[in-house]
């Protein structure tokens, strides 16, 4: 049923999934935020970003956020790389679900949304490995 190897995928999911949260969210709270120079970045220098305004770092203190993110981005990456597969189903599985729930007007209003949302995705170069 629910073996380790189970248990830690299930962790490493949930991990990427939080990281992926927090983000979304730096990029959203940078892209909310009024000063023009800090437009435009992702990644890693988005979160270095937000945590330098919201969180008052020092030059120091920047620097290292910086290296610790990138120390570990291949780590992340990796991880992404190995849980993509199962994500994609997943997200499919959901969409489908909730189709399954709309109307057949609703449900050509959804699949508009999706579309936008993919297309967006792309722009920003967030869907650039599908």
């Amino acid at each position: 049923m629910f073996n380790k190897s189970k248990a830690w995928a299930f962790g490493l999911l949930a991990a990427v999934f939080a990281a992926g949260i927090a983000t979304g969210a730096a990029v959203e709270a940078i892209a909310d935020d009024d000063r023009a120079p800090r437009r435009g970045r992702r990644g890693a220098e988005a979160m270095v970003g937000h945590l330098t305004h919201e969180l008052d770092l020092s030059p120091v203190q920047t620097d290292s956020v910086r290296a610790i993110l990138e120390r570990h981005r291949p780590a992340f990456e990796a991880a992404w790389r190995e849980m993509r597969p199962r994500y994609d189903s997943l997200r499919q599985q959901v969409r489908a679900e909730i189709a399954a729930q709309l109307s057949a007007g609703q449900r050509a209003r959804y699949e508009r949304l999706l579309a936008d949302l993919e297309h967006q995705h792309r722009r920003r170069g967030d869907g650039k490995d599908s």
